[in-house]
């Protein structure tokens, strides 16, 4: 198999055939042919060959031999055997064909093998003596190991022995001594009260011991003794009333014995050492070690008890059957207080409440079952489990249902200090005049963001789509009236939330009117905004150029509104301009000065800056961008910001024109550069001393929105109840919105959100800022849904998956598309309506009989016309008693598709005999009505 031609080898080296056949004659090797064959030892020779020419001397190993070291035949022979089988009753036996299959198995192997195992036999057995040799010393080593730890253990155990011996002769010696000591003392004892006893007269009592005799037992009293004085009895000798000490009591009998002894008087200065002599060091030790802190009791690792745990577990130690004598020794010990006490009355807690409360999290701060907070809340009405999470005035009515006292979470530290912050900057900062904000409100196309271009003398209209504005643009102009700060807001109907927002943050409105279309619904809602936002108004009468413009008629659709003008015994200025002219602009600008100068705009402008978010967007190359309009204070390049759940270090201030400013002060919209995340507009923002407080304070704010959006708002049981009847009847269009700006997701948010009714319901299931990416398209492919993308485009990898899953994804620059789209799309999900529509009635005037079509209907047609392909239903007295389809329809002889009004004709009805005079004829069509919002 290792053979090759000349051609192939030239092939797999890469090179050509006849190089390669020169180097093959250079090596002493001749062929002519690239057909020819090369033998394994032949290219070994060439490589050689080319290694000795290229200066490399090493040796060619020599080509093992490929061929296998042994062979394994396997034969397999299959023949076939007839075996008789024998046959039922009454039948003949039959022969059966058995397969059988022998199979040999043999294996060769090489001579050369056979030497190689031969020779590698005596160096197998040389390694195998080699190890059982070095077993055989470790096993020696081992034995000699152990029987040294054998002889040094028996040196010590003779030692003890030895010191043991010698602890009794002492002790032996100890006893003698003390026998001794206590014979004298007898004796002087007995002398001194011979006397009396020879006065006194001869009674049990006179040979009762004194107390003061009593010394030794009443330092340690066995337990006969013990008994003994307790019934008054007591062991004298040659009525002395003297007492002979127990020298040989057990040493065991002395340690059990705990129970109080009377309190005995002081006993004599002698008899203690000599007491304590006799029994030994050792008895005394183990005495020592039960009675004192430092003993046994501490020893065995008890050290962290208390003086009433320990005496409950030294009573739980005690075994039965050791006697009366124990129990009492224990007395008020083993009676002292356990480690549960049952309480006697419910337990009333103090439980904070949050804005948001998890329903296990609840049950754990009252020490209650779960199972319990459920139930109360189902009592309540309220449909909620272990781990959802219910509202503050939901909490607060459980905790109270259950007896304890709910209390409000105090105020995140954070958050208090951030507020102290800016409550001291605005108290303590001094304050200087600061130039008005100044919002454009008013209707689409009457002009709003066309007076503001003639202001700043540049094209902002014919950049917006649809020359509709879509955001808030903010800028600061320098007047020869001074700087004033515009902000541009929408006038379509979706920017609701846009218009109040600027709103909210402006000091002046101007209500800007055409003069030539007057007062419509958007001009309406922007002084219901002014109004609510308690900020002044200017009027500004727009393309008063126009030969059509009535100032009049605009002045009394506001008058309606209570917008008095000042020439009409109000307080609102109204002001005639015109954008395309420059018509009355300075007269607006100068009104604009004086309303301002009324009011005393003042601002602090040294200290931490405060604002408002104007706008905010997803730049692809510079990030999270946010449109801010500083209220208080100076932002600087550099500062650290706080701003709704965002946070951040100011990395750049741009102003309008797109120049980098290094700061910005009151009354002055920057764009900034540096945050977190897209902030919500509409958000306030403030500068911080360090990141940490601003990284605090936006975790706190995140997780307590996050609280408040888990807080279930389908969970009660009327709305459960009513969500019963719908079933699946209602569809549901899912759509997923992505805008350029937070202001455009807000708007189509809302707007998309109100488009339905009680048979399709538009779901927004998620929106945001930026472009489309690749989970976006994910998450909108797992839920079926319409992808919008307003003035944003999806990426590389969110193609592929729109492409793969096959996603509806519609691009939009103007929010009247978008609405009209959905619409469309909703009303498409709405299907058809089956309607029916009654053509024309035939009146049965005469009933005949056919062989053919049995009862036949001799009819006028009244009304409309009668088509043999309809559908028609038989009528008597006004009600339906059948329907079905024509079988015949004739006039005279001739079979005809339709009669007119006014005309006779001939009906047979398919399937239905009881047609009578009198009768009605309906005839009617099915038509597919398509349903619309």
């Amino acid at each position: 198999m290792s053979d090759v031609t000349i051609k192939q080898l030239a092939q797999v080296l890469g090179m050509p055939v006849d190089k390669l056949l020169g180097q093959l004659g250079e090596a002493g090797m001749k062929f002519s042919d690239p057909e020819q064959v090369v033998s394994s030892t032949e290219k070994v020779k060439l490589l050689g060959f080319l290694r000795r020419t290229h200066g490399k001397g090493e040796a060619v190993a020599e080509v093992e031999d490929s061929s296998p070291r042994q062979i394994t035949l396997k034969r397999r022979k299959v023949s076939e055997l007839k075996v008789a089988t024998p046959g039922g009753r009454g039948a003949a036996s039959s022969a059966k064909t058995v397969n059988v299959e022998v199979r040999a198995k043999r294996t060769y192997v090489k001579r050369s093998v056979i030497a190689e195992e031969a020779s590698a036999e005596p160096e197998r057995e040389e390694a195998v003596r080699k190890l059982a040799e070095s077993q055989q010393q470790r096993e020696q080593e081992e034995s000699a190991r152990a029987e040294a730890e054998h002889r040094r253990e028996e040196e010590a155990q003779q030692r003890a022995l030895d010191e043991q011996h010698k602890a009794e002769e002492a002790a032996r010696i100890a006893r003698e001594q003390q026998a001794a000591a206590h014979a004298e003392s007898a004796a002087e004892q007995a002398e001194a009260v011979k006397p009396a006893a020879e006065d006194a007269p001869a009674s049990p009592v006179a040979a009762e011991p004194k107390p003061e005799t009593k010394a030794e037992p009443a330092a340690e009293p066995s337990a006969s003794e013990s008994t003994a004085a307790g019934s008054g009895g007591t062991t004298d000798h040659s009525s002395f009333g003297m007492i002979v000490p127990r020298i040989h009591e057990p040493r065991k009998r002395e340690k059990k014995v705990v129970a109080p002894a009377p309190a005995p008087a002081p006993a004599p200065a002698p008899a203690a050492p000599a007491a304590d002599a006799a029994r030994g060091g050792k008895a005394r030790h183990g005495r020592d070690r039960d009675d004192t802190p430092g003993g046994k009791r501490f020893a065995s690792g008890e050290l962290h008890l208390s003086a009433a745990d320990r005496a409950r577990r030294s009573s739980r130690r005690g075994k039965p059957g050791r006697g009366a004598s124990r129990d009492a020794s224990r007395g008020s010990t083993a009676s002292g207080p356990h480690g549960f006490t049952r309480p006697t009355a419910a337990v009333v807690r103090e439980v904070m409440v949050g804005d948001a409360n998890v329903v296990a999290e609840l049950a754990q701060k009252m020490a209650v079952k779960g199972s319990e907070v459920v139930k109360a809340l189902f009592k309540m009405g309220v449909m909620a489990t272990i781990n959802q999470t219910i509202d503050h005035d939901t909490a607060v009515l459980v905790i109270e249902e259950l007896g304890h006292t709910p209390v409000d979470a105090s105020a995140n530290d954070a958050e208090a200090a951030l507020a102290a912050h800016t409550q001291s900057v605005e108290l303590d900062g001094e304050k200087s005049t600061r130039p008005p904000v100044v919002t454009i409100m008013g209707h689409v196309d009457h002009g709003k963001t066309s007076l503001l271009d003639y202001i700043r003398r540049t094209k902002v209209a014919s950049g917006e789509a649809g020359g509709i504005t879509q955001h808030i643009g903010a800028y600061h102009v320098d007047t020869p009236k001074g700087v004033i700060t515009f902000l541009d807001t929408p006038g379509h109907a979706a920017f609701t939330a846009m218009r109040a927002r600027g709103a909210q943050s402006t000091d002046i409105v101007v209500l800007v009117v055409a003069a030539d279309d007057g007062v419509m619904p958007q001009t309406a809602e922007a002084v219901k905004h002014a109004r609510a936002a308690k900020v002044p108004l200017i009027v500004a009468l727009n393309k008063m150029d126009k030969d059509d413009a009535n100032p009049d008629h605009v002045k009394q659709g506001l008058a309606n509104l209570e917008v008095i003008p000042e020439d009409w015994g109000g307080d609102t200025m109204f002001v005639p301009v015109s954008a395309k002219t420059g018509m009355g602009v300075e007269d607006l600008l100068e009104a604009i000065t004086v309303q301002a100068e009324v009011m005393e705009l003042t601002a602090v402008v040294d200290g931490p800056a405060s604002g408002v978010v104007i706008e905010s967007s997803l730049d692809k190359g510079r990030g999270p961008v946010a449109t801010v309009l500083v209220q208080q204070g100076t932002l600087k390049r550099g500062d650290f910001v706080v701003c709704g759940i965002e946070y951040g270090r100011m990395r750049a201030l741009v102003d309008e024109t797109g120049k980098t400013v290094q700061e910005a002060g009151p009354s002055i919209p920057v764009q900034v550069l540096g945050l977190s995340g897209v902030p919500e507009a509409g958000d306030d923002f403030v500068a911080v001393a360090d990141e940490r407080l601003a990284r605090q304070v936006a975790e706190e704010r995140h997780q307590k929105r996050r609280e408040t959006r888990l807080v279930s708002k389908a969970n009660r049981l009327e709305d459960i109840i009513a969500q019963m009847g719908q079933g699946n009847e209602q569809q549901t269009l899912n759509i997923l919105v992505k805008a350029d700006v937070q202001g455009s997701v807000q708007a189509l948010r809302e707007s998309l959100s109100a488009i339905g009714n009680d048979n399709v319901k538009v779901n927004v299931i998620a929106a945001g800022v930026g472009g489309i990416t690749e989970s976006d398209a994910t998450l909108a492919a797992a839920s079926k849904a319409l992808v919008i993308g307003f003035n944003v485009r999806a990426d590389a990898s969110a193609r592929k998956v729109i492409d793969t899953a096959g996603l509806d994804v519609r691009y939009f620059s103007i929010i009247y598309d978008v609405i009209d789209q959905v619409k469309q799309a909703a009303s498409g999900l709405l299907g058809v309506e089956i309607r029916e529509e009654i053509i024309g009635i035939a009146q049965v005037r005469e009933v005949f009989r056919s062989s053919k079509f049995g009862a036949v209907a001799g009819c006028m047609v009244t009304e409309g016309h009668v088509k043999r392909s309809k559908p028609i239903r038989v009528l008597r007295d006004n009600t339906v008693v059948f329907e079905g389809e024509l079988e015949s329809l004739r006039r005279f002889k001739d079979l005809v598709d339709e009669v007119r009004n006014g005309m006779e004709c001939g009906i047979a009805v398919k399937q239905y005999n009881d047609v009578k005079a009198g009768d009605q004829i309906e005839c009617f069509e099915r038509i597919e009505v398509a349903r619309t919002l």
